[in-house]
């Protein structure tokens, strides 16, 4: 039987061996919630990229350049890091590069394995129908906050493993450890959330609907995937 594991943050990644894994990234709140919600409304690729100055230099390349960080838009950039922005219709047919606080510096630490993926609530059940279909062994890597474990990241985690329960068992405690913390949770995971130290940074930026949007499952059908250094629909 297949396996799913939890890297509960990409500080711990090196105690992975990633090279025949799917890896599926998740940064709710919120640089994976833009990047589903950015394909969904049509955009051609993004390039996700860690540093900052790397990114901006995208835009004498023809990219929108996209991104925050400690959750604020950065200075000169053409968007931020709501999902909001990314629902236009201007923003089909873009390529978009990305950098974010957690998020793309998750994608990087997780290259080398045999595939990533791009998880959040929005895309929750596509990303386990395409995971049940495939033969290879699952690694979730959460965000997390600047190397810290956060609630909303294994919340998703652990509702990934919940759905994929009946065909595919832990790996280790991490999954297990998730999958409770999402029954906990499940019902009402704004109030589970409201003590979080990520929502009451972002709720002194007035931006309870992206966390509420972010929250909600199943709005959109598609999965971005990370080919060679960019990502496309899969």
């Amino acid at each position: 039987m297949k396996t799913i594991d939890v890297c509960l943050s990409p500080e711990l990644i090196h105690l992975y061996d990633v090279s025949n894994k799917t890896v599926v990234v998740v940064d709710i709140l919120r640089a994976t919630s833009c990047m589903v919600t950015a394909f969904a409304h049509g955009v051609e690729s993004i390039v996700p990229i860690a540093d900052a100055d790397e990114c901006m230099k995208m835009k004498y390349k023809g990219f929108v350049v996209s991104g925050e960080r400690n959750g604020q838009k950065i200075e000169g950039f053409d968007k931020g890091n709501s999902p909001f922005e990314y629902m236009e219709d201007a923003i089909k047919g873009l390529k978009i590069a990305f950098t974010t606080t957690n998020g793309t510096q998750a994608i990087e630490k997780s290259k080398g394995a045999r595939q990533i993926l791009i998880g959040s609530f929005l895309n929750l059940s596509a990303i386990t129908k395409y995971l049940l279909m495939s033969d290879h062994n699952i690694l979730i890597v959460c965000a997390g906050w600047k190397g810290k474990v956060n609630l909303e990241d294994s919340l998703f985690a652990g509702a990934l493993v919940d759905k994929l329960r009946k065909h595919i068992e832990p790996d280790c405690d991490a999954p297990i450890v998730a999958q409770e913390l999402y029954l906990s949770a499940k019902n009402d995971m704004m109030k589970f959330l409201s003590t979080s130290s990520h929502v009451k940074r972002l709720n002194k930026l007035n931006i309870h609907k992206d966390i509420e949007f972010c929250l909600t499952p199943d709005q959109y059908d598609v999965i971005p995937a990370l080919k060679r250094g960019e990502l496309r629909l899969l």
